[in-house]
């Protein structure tokens, strides 16, 4: 419903700026293809809760301001982090946005009831505003004008629903849907008959005099260059970003008013080191400020697919290597024998997570990586996911030993040994990863806008 609704916003001219609570990496993927602007993450846990509203400024401002902002929620409207009463959970994201919220209803085997849940939604914590409610997967016309009735009588607005379709449904694997950018074609067709639905079946207008209804946003806009430390050229934007969020039982919120924003940091500068950073069909998981925060701390960021290039851009000094899905391009993976064996000579800092330190390793379920660390890896039918809160065990080039700091793991592989000799993180009781020489990798993603310095510190090392 969240990537329907920005695609439907976008078809009426509107600029769209896309925005998913939580860790995940895959949903913004689609949302940037629907909005045509990179999807972008509000995650409290990660980046701190002082830095979701500036975060969301600084999205609806780069590159051009947005003229409405839409948040997707995460699980349901008040599920966050475990254990800490809702905090990091959409509902939590909407009051530090000061966003209504707009409910979607799974509405599966639901008549009357439907209403008592909204009604319980709406009054778990007062500080949320349910603006309204679509009505999702509904059963047939009847069973919508039950549904409408029901909830008119607790006075919570329905601003649409949507029957169910197969035209739109997303493959799934075992970590949730697949990446837009290993199925491009079919991503684009379900983005546009998201679209198609959510234009014919939800009130637009409705939408946007919800997201109007919130008050500006105040807050300076999040800003790389400051987040480093360094000297940046400013530019100063403005517009009519409204934002929109969506959540619920199965949740997405929307935002807005007449926000001018501001967005502090200047174009990319270049001439500076050069940072690789792994992209491609194995590599999606990667955070848009990532690379603004090595760009802001001087370095010229150079994005390479390892399943394609021979070898590292020209000049690289360091590489990064983000989170992905290696098990699913081993047998690829292991067929650039020539980036494979570069990868495994590079004498510069290192930087993995998750599939980065799959694909360091000796193997991947028996094909051939780099050999950078040594260790092996395979798939397993356990999901480990979760917030970790975590202590660098080791200086490395983007830690000092001692620091804290918050992160999350979504994986189902293993590696032999789960750690090395210089771990590079302890947390619940146990040492995690590897820091190798000047190699720093482990199954924890951390949100560098949460921990700035490390691109400040990886760009120092290449020096």
């Amino acid at each position: 419903m969240a990537t329907g609704l920005l695609g439907a916003l976008r078809r009426r001219g509107l600029t769209v700026s896309p925005h998913k609570v939580g860790p995940d990496y895959i949903d913004p993927g689609y949302h940037g293809l629907a909005a045509g602007r990179p999807g972008r993450n509000l995650d409290p846990w990660l980046v701190g809760a002082e830095r979701v509203a500036p975060l969301l400024r600084h999205g609806a401002s780069v590159p051009t301001p947005a003229d409405v902002a839409v948040i997707e929620g995460v699980m349901g409207l008040h599920d966050g982090a475990v254990g800490r009463r809702g905090y990091a959970s959409t509902a939590h994201v909407a009051t530090l946005v000061d966003a209504p919220v707009l409910l979607v209803l799974d509405t599966t085997a639901q008549g009357r009831s439907a209403a008592a849940l909204v009604l319980g939604m709406r009054a778990f914590d007062e500080r949320v505003r349910v603006g309204g409610v679509i009505l999702n997967r509904v059963g047939s016309p009847r069973h919508e004008t039950l549904l409408r009735d029901a909830l008119a009588e607790v006075g919570v607005p329905v601003l649409g629903a949507v029957s169910r379709s197969v035209e739109v449904a997303a493959p799934s694997r075992h970590l949730g849907l697949v990446p837009v950018a290993e199925r491009a074609p079919e991503s684009l067709a379900v983005v546009a008959a998201l679209a198609d639905l959510v234009a014919a079946t939800v009130d637009l207008d409705a939408v946007l005099d919800l997201a109007r209804s919130a008050p500006p946003l105040t807050v300076p806009a999040w800003d790389p260059v400051a987040a480093v430390g360094g000297q940046g050229s400013t530019a100063a934007v403005g517009g009519p970003a409204g934002t929109a969020a969506v959540g619920g039982p199965a949740g997405t919120a929307a935002v807005g008013g007449p926000a001018g924003v501001t967005a502090v940091g200047g174009p990319a500068r270049t001439g500076g080191p050069t940072v690789a950073v792994a992209a491609g069909a194995a590599f999606t998981f990667s955070y848009a400020e990532t690379a603004e925060l090595l760009a802001a701390a001087g370095a010229t960021v150079a994005p390479f697919d390892p399943l394609r290039d021979p070898g590292l851009p020209a000049g690289t000094r360091a590489v990064v290597i983000g989170g992905g899905f290696p098990e699913a391009h081993a047998d690829a993976l292991a067929g650039n024998a020539a980036l494979r064996a570069e990868l495994a000579a590079f004498d510069g800092p290192v930087v993995a997570e998750c599939a980065g330190l799959l694909y360091l390793g000796r193997s991947l379920d028996g094909a051939p990586m780099c050999g950078r660390l040594d260790l092996t890896a395979r798939m397993t039918g356990r999901l480990t996911l979760g917030y970790r809160e975590a202590v660098a065990a080791a200086d490395s080039p983007v830690t000092r030993a001692g620091e804290r700091v918050r992160g999350h793991e979504f994986h189902r592989t293993v590696t032999d040994p789960g750690h090395g000799d210089t771990p590079a993180w302890r947390f619940d009781g146990a040492a995690h990863g590897f820091v190798d020489g000047r190699v720093h990798a482990s199954y924890l993603h951390v949100h560098w806008a949460g921990q700035p310095h490390a691109a400040r510190r990886l760009v120092q090392a290449c020096r």
